[in-house]
């Protein structure tokens, strides 16, 4: 499949959006995370299609040609991640962090809600699950994931080395966290786009029950 991405000569991700009458050229480099080489990187249609229908007009934000392109996809198909990093960057340049947190909050509750309600019940069960999911909506070699580096009571820290916007995943993750009746902070004292070759993600909240816990 054709992308709209190419890798430039530092390996880092060129993007070139092509504009139609409402769309501006958007020319971004994103920086690779750590260990990502990304080898037929691949991620489910359905996760694309979550995206395009968080938004509440599409058409504006992402331009009728991304937004035709996105509507046609097949939920059960597999497609080059750059389907989904174009549309996120672009996200990322018109509506900034605080958007696309809540983006993320909103495709949460339109694409995993009601399929995790009930079976995910913890703090615990998110946090440690997070990598499991990611590698379920997404296929390749070294594509990065996500990595537990402490659980404490009230307290969990984070790795992530894949490629995705980290604003939606703090929205994600902090819906899923709400899903399970725990409302977090959520600090990123290390970030890919600040520099760094990976995001850390620092969830604390005042719930140290079995909402969080697990048992």
């Amino acid at each position: 499949m054709q992308s709209a991405f190419q890798v430039g000569a530092c390996g880092n991700v060129e993007i070139g959006a092509q504009a139609d009458h409402r769309d501006r050229v958007l020319s971004v480099t994103r920086p690779r995370p750590r260990g990502y080489i990304g080898t037929g990187h691949q991620t489910i249609g359905s996760d694309i299609l979550a995206l395009y229908h968080a938004l509440l007009l599409p058409d504006e934000v992402l331009g009728t040609a991304t937004s035709s392109r996105i509507r046609n996809l097949d939920p059960d198909g597999w497609y080059p991640i750059e389907d989904l990093l174009e549309p996120l960057e672009l996200l990322g340049e018109k509506l900034g962090a605080a958007g696309l947190r809540k983006v993320g909050r909103k495709l949460f509750e339109l694409s995993h809600q009601e399929r995790v309600r009930g079976v995910i019940t913890s703090a615990s069960a998110i946090v440690h699950g997070l990598d499991g999911m990611y590698r379920a909506a997404n296929r390749g070699q070294d594509i990065g994931g996500w990595k537990v580096l402490s659980f404490d009571a009230g307290e969990a820290r984070l790795e992530k080395t894949t490629p995705h916007h980290c604003a939606l995943e703090e929205g994600i993750v902090g819906a899923a966290m709400k899903m399970v009746g725990v409302l977090v902070n959520i600090e990123q004292p290390q970030c890919l786009r600040n520099g760094r070759d990976h995001c850390q993600f620092v969830i604390t909240s005042v719930v140290t029950d079995v909402r969080w816990t697990g048992a």
